[in-house]
């Protein structure tokens, strides 16, 4: 079952392709899934979808990069099924690396309307894909068309997150991470960009103020966003106290991100080892100058992202509610 998994995860890329158009990314079809899958079972789906989201931003917009990151962490786990969704003791909700994800209600939310409008036909894994690409557009980041067709997977057991991309990951694990999915080096850039918008916990980052024991700290953080850092997150404090990833445009999806880095103004050590390492300091330059492709990049990579190990066809199922299994 796992090499069988494992062999689909890889031919679901092979037919992803993705242009520019209009300030949109237009989409070809993907094997498996298509743009336009529910467009005669459920041709309201999109824009149910797309109104959840928008109440859920409008009551609070935190839940923007939360959805956003919340693709990720479903997609790099199993691939894309929706099993992040499910509820439960010991499910990957539970784990650490997604106990502070917001937006589950939002997913939830426009899985109830669509139960009203088209019972057991749109899944909850094209939920999350739909809401992640509407997310991006409402904090004023390009859209894309989504192509869809996925099934919901049954399995979600929280030890299968222990391999999901951390912020304290070397460029040589990230690039591991990502290249078992079938991402590279500049897809890892471009999709590690979505810290444009959101936020981090100071547990996830105080290492580097303190080098652990108060000592010095990490020589690659501008001195005096140090100090904006060490007041925001005081050795002994609150680790759950929320910093901004991108400061000073944490909430507009934009290229500040990439700035910032060049600034030695990142958050995680993760994101600024993007500018030191030489391997990727040349694609964060580009992605930062005033002809960036980055929003157009970034719609590619995430058409090629939301196809991982996706299941089709007779494969998985249609929940009735996205937090547990039929």
């Amino acid at each position: 079952m796992g090499l069988v998994r494992s062999l689909c995860l890889f031919i679901t890329f092979l037919s992803c392709l993705v242009i520019s158009v209009h300030g949109q990314a237009a989409t070809r079809p993907v094997s498996g899934t298509r743009v336009g899958f529910y467009s005669t079972t459920c041709p309201t789906a999109e824009t149910i979808v797309r109104n959840a989201v928008t109440a859920g931003f409008n009551a609070n917009p935190a839940i923007a990069p939360g959805i956003l990151r919340m693709i990720f962490h479903d997609c790099f786990v199993l691939g894309c099924d929706g099993s992040i969704l499910i509820s439960g003791a010991n499910t990957e909700r539970t784990a650490g690396p997604n106990r502070n994800l917001r937006g589950f209600e939002v997913i939830d939310n426009a899985k109830t309307q669509l139960e009203a409008a088209c019972p057991g036909v749109v899944s909850c894994a094209d939920i999350l894909a739909l809401a992640a690409r509407d997310t991006v557009v409402l904090t004023r980041g390009i859209s894309w068309q989504v192509p869809t067709g996925r099934r919901d997977g049954r399995v979600s057991v929280a030890s299968n997150t222990n391999n999901l991309p951390g912020p304290g990951d070397s460029l040589a694990l990230q690039q591991q991470k990502f290249s078992a999915l079938g991402l590279n080096t500049r897809e890892l850039v471009v999709l590690v960009g979505a810290h444009t918008i959101g936020t981090a916990g100071c547990g996830t980052f105080r290492n580097r103020l303190f080098n652990g024991t108060g000592g010095p700290a990490d020589p690659t953080i501008d001195p005096t966003f140090l100090a904006q850092l060490r007041t925001q997150c005081p050795q002994n404090g609150d680790a759950s106290v929320r910093v901004d990833l991108d400061t000073g445009s944490a909430t507009t999806f934009d290229t500040s991100y990439f700035n910032n880095l060049s600034r030695g103004r990142g958050v995680l050590q993760s994101d600024q080892i993007l500018w030191t390492d030489p391997a990727t300091r040349p694609i964060v330059q580009q992605l930062m100058s005033p002809t960036s492709t980055f929003n157009a990049e970034f719609a590619r990579a995430m058409v090629r992202m939301s196809n991982i190990g996706v299941l089709t066809g007779a494969n998985g199922e249609i929940r009735r509610v996205c937090s547990a299994v039929n």
